[in-house]
């Protein structure tokens, strides 16, 4: 199927690794000219340049810490100059923390509102006067079903990526004229790094017994058997930023294991 995105220019912000990295290998192998972002620099350079070796696509790698706009708007400039006028933005970005909310401090809401909601918001306000000037833009911001559901122990972390579905969907309706389209992509348990560093220190607090009763629990609540894969995501973010799904904007789409059937 061809997706007709040959040739365009994506940044991944988030894209060093896990499912950024995973949907820069999908988007590479469509053709696509890729910026990978992420606040480790040398990560993203280091990815950039072995996916640009692999792929024989055009890749840069660049460093970003989307809380400080000053950064975003650098970030985009450098983009630009380097793969040419931004079609496509895919903010994949977070971070990830594992507390009850009576245990949690201000200091806690403040470094996830910043990165998982602010930060999206920081990105998208940068690139998107350029998509709508060009008349053509693809926007997926990573979300969560924490953000639908609510999930025990991942309380502002669902409330930051609720502020990104609510965020994203209310400018999808502001730019929907302007061939800008903007939706949510929204994961299930991921075998990430991020998520991988979460179990190990789970593991080491609840010791191997309760971890592996645990572990069986979680594995029972998806109904195909098992946790996503960084790469079962890229691919519906492939086809969300694809020439195919025009039609397609202001929408959530689960890609979850049937985890969670909203």
């Amino acid at each position: 199927m061809d997706l007709g995105i040959r040739g365009q220019a994506c940044l991944i912000v988030g894209g060093a690794r896990g499912i950024g990295y995973a949907t820069a290998q999908a988007l590479a192998a469509e053709g696509v000219k890729l910026a990978l972002a992420d606040i480790d620099g040398a990560a993203a350079s280091n990815s950039a340049t072995r996916l640009a070796e692999a792929s024989g696509t055009q890749v840069v790698g660049l460093p970003v810490d989307i809380t400080n706009l000053d950064q975003v708007r650098n970030l985009v400039t450098q983009a630009e100059a380097a793969i040419g006028p931004l079609s496509i933005l895919i903010n994949s970005a977070a971070v990830l923390d594992d507390k009850l909310f009576v245990d949690s401090q201000p200091s806690d809401w403040k470094r996830m509102i910043d990165v998982c909601l602010f930060g999206p918001m920081n990105v998208i306000h940068t690139v998107l006067p350029g998509m709508m000037q060009r008349r053509y833009g693809r926007i997926v911001c990573l979300a969560s079903d924490s953000a639908r559901m609510g999930q025990a122990r991942l309380s502002y972390y669902a409330a930051a990526k609720g502020g990104v579905v609510a965020l994203t969907k209310s400018i999808a309706q502001e730019v929907g004229t302007t061939g800008v389209t903007l939706n949510i992509l929204s994961p299930g348990a991921t075998n990430t790094e991020l998520r991988q560093a979460r179990e190990v220190k789970m593991r080491a607090e609840m010791g191997e017994e309760k971890y592996a009763r645990r572990e069986k629990t979680v594995l029972r609540m998806y109904p195909v058997g098992r946790i996503g894969e960084p790469e079962d995501i890229a691919s519906a973010v492939t086809f969300l930023v694809s020439k195919r799904a025009s039609w397609i904007t202001g929408q959530v789409l689960s890609v979850n294991g049937g985890f969670a059937m909203p």
